[in-house]
C-alpha cells in the first residue's frame, strides 16, 4: 500500500476501507461472534468508504492548489467527482444497512431492527451536510465526538438496537 497503491485515485480509499473491515473481522474472531452477518461487512466496507472520500475532499477544500504538494493521489480527484462518490456510496450504505435489517440470519424474526434504520438515514444524512454546508469531514473522528446531533444519533441508534437484541 505505502509504495504504489496509496498514489492510486479510488483504490486508495479502498484499501484504507478494507482495513477498517480486517479490524472487525478480527474483533469478530476475538471475540468469538458465531452469529456475525457479512451485511456488517458490507456496511463497514461502505461506511469507510463515505468517510474516506469525506476525509479526500475535505484535504482538497482545505489545501486547495497546494493538496497535490500535501498528498499525491489528491490530484486524481475533484471535489466533483468525491461529491458523486460520496452520494453512490451513501446511498449504497443506506441501502446495504437496510437489507441487513430484515433478511439477515443473526436478526430476531420480527424484523424490529428496521426500527433502527432511520436512525443510519439520519446519521448518513448529518454526515452529508457536515461535509456539503459545513465543509467538515477532514476529522472524521473529531466530527463524531464534537456534533451533538450525530453523537446523539449515534447513541439512539446503539439503545434501540440493544433493545431490539438483548430486551
Amino acid at each position: 500500500y505505502s509504495f504504489w497503491l496509496k498514489h492510486k485515485p479510488i483504490i486508495d480509499v479502498m484499501i484504507i476501507a478494507a482495513g477498517f473491515v480486517l479490524r472487525v473481522a478480527a474483533g469478530v474472531a476475538l471475540i468469538v461472534v458465531t452469529r456475525f452477518s457479512p451485511w456488517l461487512y458490507v456496511c463497514t466496507t461502505l461506511l469507510a468508504l463515505i468517510i474516506g472520500f469525506g476525509k479526500r475532499r475535505a484535504e482538497i477544500r482545505l489545501l486547495a492548489d497546494g493538496a497535490n504538494a500535501h498528498r499525491k493521489v489528491l490530484d486524481g480527484y475533484t471535489i466533483a467527482f468525491l461529491d458523486q462518490l460520496i452520494m453512490v456510496v451513501s446511498a449504497s450504505t443506506i441501502m446495504a444497512y437496510s437489507f441487513y435489517t430484515f433478511s439477515a440470519l443473526n436478526l430476531p424474526s420480527n424484523h424490529l431492527m428496521m426500527l433502527t434504520i432511520p436512525f443510519v438515514l439520519y446519521g448518513v444524512f448529518r454526515y452529508l451536510y457536515l461535509i456539503h454546508v459545513e465543509d467538515a469531514g477532514g476529522a472524521p473522528d473529531e466530527l463524531i465526538l464534537t456534533d451533538r446531533p450525530l453523537m446523539a444519533t449515534l447513541v439512539l441508534w446503539g439503545l434501540v438496537a440493544v433493545s431490539i437484541l438483548y430486551l
